[in-house]
């Protein structure tokens, strides 16, 4: 029977359109004059003779023509099953009336007038057939299409109006089955809305293992998307996929639809005025110039290249030693630099090669070489101590010896403000750098070498931007390493405006030997304001113990290891003025030339025996206030300085 059912239902769903409106047209003629009958038998108790008698039959096929008439007229067989709702059942109420009233006056006229009540009844018995009728088809064409296809079981997720509509909409769905609501409400708790039943949230993993759910639906367009994050991260932690919805008057058009977090733009977060556009000035120093970049994919040499088309060099050489971010700003900038007739080579490779370190300023006539390239992640460099020391001291002294040989006029380090007194590895191989750099200033009588030491730039790669977007995006917690640590910030575009313009200072014939030029960031900023205002910029509120009902906490996790409170730009005592108001100039203490050839011949067994002990050891001997805080280094005294 069940076989013999569905492959009818099946042959159903196979017909074309036209001839489903003649299957529903013919329901509604045979319900007409059945409707009649049984309303007879309910009025008489049973069919007698009396209302059997011959004035009767005519009504039937007036009725069974009647009810064609009014049914297409009102265009109810064009209504698909799926469709027939609450606007479809007034269209057949309509037509139950008309043909109600109809069937009145032709008995009269026929000499077999109905009483009211008959008509009434009649209509009432119609109406409930016909749209029986379409519910029994339905329930039974859906049996027969869920049968064939997988079925995908759902949580609806908010038992409120959004909730209500996705599941009248899901219940004639062919595969998604509506299985019950959860809801945070406890008044809704345990209530039966549109037929479904409404649980806790903490029933989902008993509920979802029970009825073998595949997939909670979120149904509250109105909870900010922190918290839908939220909700969504513990519900994926039960292996259940989870999809949020819009509401139905946001499809519409009279609610916006609230859009994935946008990036926060970097500059809204200084709380001070930026460094306006120079491009102008120190645009000679570069202008006609080949300059090699190093560490051209990252954050802040990407954006020294972007800055350095608009001075009009005649070349940039594009070094980084990851394929993918040197495909990625080799693409971005051929563009540009075609427009303005400014060639780009790209050269894949790391500053602690030595051969293509030389023949990349042989070969490519390098007048400026600006050094970003670094490892600066403060954890990463702390846990793989050589690997840092190598590429940050090492590469520097490789890359400042073939400027040196190749006769190139400027040598540009980027430097960091935790080189000084540092407390991390990362920034005591920086500080180490610096010392390579100050070393060749001294012994140079080519290449002019400076460096530009500035704090963090807000939206560079391991910044707390893109971490706290991150985390603001997933609906928090947002962490913090500490509530009264602080830290100097700059965006990127002003950082490098202002390197860019303290590269073009100095000229052959006029460096000091040991001088560091320290960009003024302005005063210090504490990291958990800028968590606080980053949340609010985003548009929500922090959940604290004075607002318990705010979108996203702020979680204090501790400084990690080398991490200090509060970070300096300065080793020593004053600072001398420059052409520019945010370029300050320091000359600071370096190694002699004995100390730092010792130095870096140290290194190199460090390096060749892979010893992050002794690289660390190094550290605390050559870098003035390191004091390493990992526990199995071994302090040295320090040796002679100049």
């Amino acid at each position: 029977m069940k076989r013999a059912t569905r492959s009818l239902f099946s042959i159903f769903a196979g017909m074309s359109r036209r001839f489903k409106r003649i299957v529903f047209l013919s329901v509604d003629v045979v319900v007409a004059p059945l409707s009649l009958l049984l309303t007879i038998a309910v009025l008489h108790n049973d069919l007698t003779p009396l209302a059997l008698s011959l004035n009767v039959w005519p009504l039937f096929p007036f009725l069974a023509a009647a009810a064609a008439l009014f049914s297409t007229a009102l265009g109810i067989p064009k209504i698909k099953l799926k469709s027939y709702e609450s606007q479809a059942i007034l269209m057949t109420g309509a037509g139950a009336a008309l043909l109600a009233a109809a069937l009145y006056v032709f008995g009269g006229v026929m000499g077999y007038p109905l009483p009211p009540v008959a008509i009434i009844l009649f209509g009432l018995i119609y109406f409930l057939s016909s749209v029986g009728a379409r519910a029994v088809m339905l329930r039974a064409l859906l049996w027969v299409l869920r049968s064939e296809q997988p079925r995908c079981r759902v949580i609806i997720y908010g038992a409120g109006t959004t909730g209500m509509q996705l599941a009248a909409a899901l219940k004639s769905h062919d595969s998604i089955v509506p299985v019950a609501f959860v809801d945070d409400s406890r008044s809704l708790q345990s209530l039966t809305i549109a037929g479904l039943r409404v649980h806790a949230p903490e029933r989902i993993s008993v509920i979802a293992k029970k009825r073998q759910i595949d997939r909670v639906l979120l149904a509250m367009p109105s909870m900010s998307a922190p918290k839908q994050a939220q909700i969504a991260r513990k519900l994926q932690a039960l292996g259940i996929d989870v999809f949020a919805v819009p509401s139905f008057a946001q499809l519409a058009g009279t609610e916006a639809i609230v859009d994935a977090l946008a990036p926060i733009t970097p500059g809204k977060l200084l709380g001070r005025k930026q460094v306006d556009p120079m491009v102008a000035e120190g645009s000679d120093a570069y202008r006609g110039k080949v300059i090699l970049v190093t560490g051209a994919g990252g954050s802040i040499g990407s954006e020294i290249c972007r800055q350095l088309i608009e001075h009009g060099p005649s070349r940039i050489v594009l070094m980084e030693i990851s394929e993918a971010a040197l495909y990625a700003i080799d693409r971005e900038l051929r563009d540009d630099s075609r427009l303005k007739d400014i060639e780009i080579i790209p050269v894949l490779g790391s500053v602690t090669d030595s051969r293509i370190a030389r023949a990349v300023m042989t070969g490519n006539g390098v007048q400026v070489a600006i050094h970003a390239a670094a490892y600066k992640h403060v954890p990463l460099v702390e846990s793989n101590p050589v690997a840092g020391m190598m590429n940050n001291v090492l590469g520097t002294r490789v890359l400042a010896d073939a400027a040196e040989a190749a006769g190139v006029e400027r040598f540009i380090f980027i430097s960091t403000d935790k080189a000084v007194r540092p407390t991390n590895m990362m920034g005591a191989s920086k500080r180490l750098a610096e010392m390579v750099v100050q070393d060749m200033a001294k012994r140079s009588r080519k290449t002019v070498f400076s460096m530009v030491r500035f704090g963090n730039v807000l939206g560079s790669s391991g910044s707390v931007v893109p971490l706290f977007n991150e985390q603001i995006a997933r609906g928090g917690p947002v962490t913090v390493t500490d509530p009264e640590v602080t830290r100097f910030f700059m965006t990127i575009s002003e950082a490098v405006r202002l390197v860019l313009l303290a590269g073009s200072f100095t000229h052959p014939g006029a460096s000091r030997g040991g001088d560091v030029f320290v960009l003024d960031m302005g005063k210090p900023m504490k990291i958990i304001d800028l968590a606080r205002k980053m949340i609010e910029v985003s548009g929500y509120t922090v959940r604290d113990a004075e607002n318990p009902e705010g979108d996203i906490d702020i979680q204090i996790i501790g400084l990690r290891p080398g991490e200090k409170l509060h970070e300096e730009l300065l080793i020593g005592e004053g600072l001398l003025t420059t052409p520019h108001s945010k370029i300050l100039r320091a000359h600071e203490n370096s190694l002699s030339e004995l100390d730092m050839a010792i130095a870096l011949q140290d290194l190199g067994r460090a390096v060749m025996r892979a010893d992050g002990d002794a690289a660390r050891n190094l550290a605390i001997t050559y870098v003035e206030g390191f004091q390493s805080q990992s526990p199995g280094a071994a302090i040295k005294q320090p040796q002679s300085r100049s």
